[in-house]
């Protein structure tokens, strides 16, 4: 059983509730959505068919016990689901970060899904799967990539809407170098958010650097 990859690294996990911890990254090739800020467009296509077994003989040389599964929109390839069960089986703590566009309900229970939610300055409102919604546990996290105050606005609004906070942990993350971080601090901070803002450590690391 074979999955398209355009690339395995090793680096820190630069968001989440596991930011900083050094991780696998199984990057999948392929997405349905177009997202204004994308950073991973070079993902749209391109990578090389993996056997599953192969991909899980490369994670382990990296010796380390996280590993992520991120794309494209991983879920966009149904073998996806393989892989992650087996990356389970495994022993590894597995995270995926997904779109919010596909059906996250036959995600092996092991899994912490990273969901977004895609905002209206994003281009991909439309293309937000709800019934998602139903399938969160409290071992998986929300994200919103916002692209203004009126984005925040509008997150903010649907956090309370649907009381994501009460489901699982939810993250406030400015578009990089569109949104200014301590503006977004100080919204949150007036609104009192029970929510992680967060910012992308890679990118303070290394800049918008494919493979980091």
């Amino acid at each position: 059983m074979k999955l398209k990859i355009h690339e395995i690294f090793y680096s820190l996990q630069g968001e989440s509730s596991r930011v900083g911890l050094p991780t696998v990254f199984v990057r999948l090739t392929g997405c349905p959505m177009r997202c204004v800020y994308c950073d991973t467009a070079y993902a749209f296509s391109g990578g090389s068919n993996m056997e599953i077994d192969d991909i899980l003989t490369k994670v382990a040389e990296f010796g380390t016990p996280y590993v992520t599964v991120t794309g494209g929109e991983p879920l966009a390839q149904k073998d996806c689901h393989v892989l992650l069960k087996a990356l389970c089986d495994q022993g590894y703590s597995v995270s995926l970060e997904t779109g919010g566009a596909i059906d996250i309900g036959p995600v092996d229970a092991r899994v912490s899904v990273i969901l977004d939610i895609k905002t209206p300055d994003s281009g991909e409102l439309k293309n937000n799967l709800w019934t998602n919604l139903a399938h969160l546990k409290k071992t998986d996290e929300v994200k919103f990539v916002l692209c203004s105050r009126a984005d925040y606005d509008w997150a903010k609004d649907f956090l309370m809407k649907e009381r994501l906070t009460d489901k699982c942990p939810v993250l406030f993350s400015p578009v990089y170098s569109q949104v200014v971080p301590s503006d977004l601090a100080d919204w949150v901070l007036a609104d009192k958010l029970p929510v992680r803002m967060q910012l992308q450590l890679h990118k303070i690391l290394w800049g918008e650097v494919p493979g980091k």
